[in-house]
């Protein structure tokens, strides 16, 4: 069985709670890794904690996103692991909806992970390795009343996914798409005494990323869903 090892990771969309987790999950595998977010002040902590890279690049952008690959080339490496982490959500009845805020959502949370796959890939298949992982959501598979951008960015970001496993798998590149399905557990969101373990710990989905990087090509998962024991579904 093959041993895949990485090097490099870049994560866009970086922040707390599950990208700080994969950031240090990463980390402590000794992968260089490299944060990416619209701003990056809030990321000086955690670089600092595990000696990592932030770059500012808003992913909807394709100027952004080319700089960012550019700048990556030129001092870092190119990240032989992507991480799409990005999204954007705007709520409220359908006909009440901001037309610029739907637009923002499905930019941010599809067509972000669009750019960012397409210069991760560029770099990845002259090498035929790599491994490109997206972030979902209990809406990359229901679509929940009043919440119908992030449905349709979410929905548009597994479909890319799901096109891009078939496509680049077979040319040694493993794309997969991870549904999280549930609350997060965090600083701000805890969960309740009476019901342990009822939200998704974010350092134990990080290790399912893992995993996934992992995982050997003669037996690489596109998708897999992640919830809580006491989740419906």
């Amino acid at each position: 069985m093959t041993n895949v090892n990485f090097n490099t990771a870049l994560i866009v969309g970086a922040g707390s709670g599950l990208s700080a987790s994969l950031a240090r999950a990463l980390a402590k595998e000794g992968i260089k890794v490299a944060l990416a977010a619209r701003s990056t002040s809030d990321l000086d902590p955690l670089a600092k904690e595990i000696g990592a890279r932030t770059l500012a690049c808003d992913a909807s952008q394709h100027a952004d996103v080319e700089k960012l690959f550019a700048e990556l080339d030129a001092s870092f490496g190119a990240p032989e692991v992507v991480i799409y982490n990005a999204s954007y959500r705007t709520r409220g009845p359908l006909v009440e909806l901001d037309p610029a805020e739907v637009e923002k959502s499905i930019a941010v949370s599809a067509y972000g992970g669009f750019l960012v796959a397409q210069q991760a890939a560029r770099r990845m298949l002259p090498k035929r390795r790599g491994a490109i992982l997206f972030t979902g959501a209990s809406a990359s598979v229901k679509g929940y009343a009043l919440s119908a951008p992030f449905a349709m960015g979410k929905f548009a970001l597994r479909g890319l996914a799901q096109s891009m496993a078939r496509e680049l798998a077979p040319q040694g590149i493993h794309v997969a798409h991870v549904v999280i399905d549930g609350g997060i557990k965090s600083a701000r969101r805890e969960e309740s005494a009476d019901k342990p373990e009822s939200m998704l710990d974010p350092d134990a989905i990080a290790a399912t990323y893992l995993h996934l990087m992992h995982q050997p090509r003669s037996a690489w998962a596109w998708e897999i869903e992640l919830r809580p024991w006491v989740e419906k579904f």
